[in-house]
């Protein structure tokens, strides 16, 4: 197994420095301390902790657009709402860290905040409507055109405050897995008045997978 260079493991151990702690409590020191490298090491690399979260983004941005481009050697079916869904909840696990104080950790970051709204606004918002649009050209989904921005709105909003919204719901329980659950649910059930009916079965099935919890 070749070994990974320090540039790939201070992202890395940064990023599960982030999810445990949060942003503001974790410095360079702390990273340099937890890799077992010295601080000059560290600064070799990355100047401030700011180019680190940035490279952060780049990795939650790039899983986001290879994990929900739509596939080409296949036609898409009704598993894949509930897979980007999957896939949608599974990012914001892992990179969880981002949307504990996004606003804040932007106002840090003008280089992320500026590619973080590019993102979102052009690039994500592109790949969730050809989604509908597809879904829609396939017979999965039953609504009108002019639907698919807002409910894609909607959507968004879901995923991005979810775990905000769980740390208020339920504040004497830790962010897990379960959350993102939740999340799946409550975003299906924007979804489900556009399922077709012959398709109905099919997505309860799927919804039942996110019942344990």
């Amino acid at each position: 197994m070749p070994k990974i260079k320090t540039y790939d493991r201070i992202v890395q151990e940064s990023l599960t420095l982030f999810n445990e702690h949060g942003e503001r409590s974790i410095t360079t020191n702390h990273i340099a301390a937890h890799l077992g490298i010295s601080p000059g090491n560290l600064y070799y690399h990355f100047r401030n902790k700011e180019e680190i979260v940035y490279q952060i983004f780049l990795l939650y941005r790039n899983f986001i657009t290879e994990r929900l481009a739509i596939p080409k050697d296949r036609q898409m079916d009704v598993a894949d709402l509930v897979n980007y869904l999957d896939t949608a909840f599974e990012a914001m696990w892992r990179f969880r860290f981002m949307f504990y104080d996004l606003p804040g950790l932007m106002a840090r970051n003008p280089q992320m905040q500026a590619d973080y709204h590019r993102f979102v606004n052009n690039e994500l918002q592109n790949i969730l409507e050809g989604h509908f649009r597809e879904f829609i050209r396939l017979g999965l989904l039953k609504m009108a055109l002019e639907d698919i921005a807002p409910l894609s709105v909607n959507i968004w909003l879901i995923v991005k405050f979810w775990f905000a919204f769980e740390q208020t719901a339920r504040p004497h329980e830790p962010i897990n897995e379960a959350s993102g659950h939740r999340g799946v649910r409550q975003v299906m059930a924007l979804l489900k008045p556009y399922v077709n009916s012959e398709f109905m079965p099919a997505f309860q099935q799927l919804t039942e997978r996110h019942q344990r919890s």
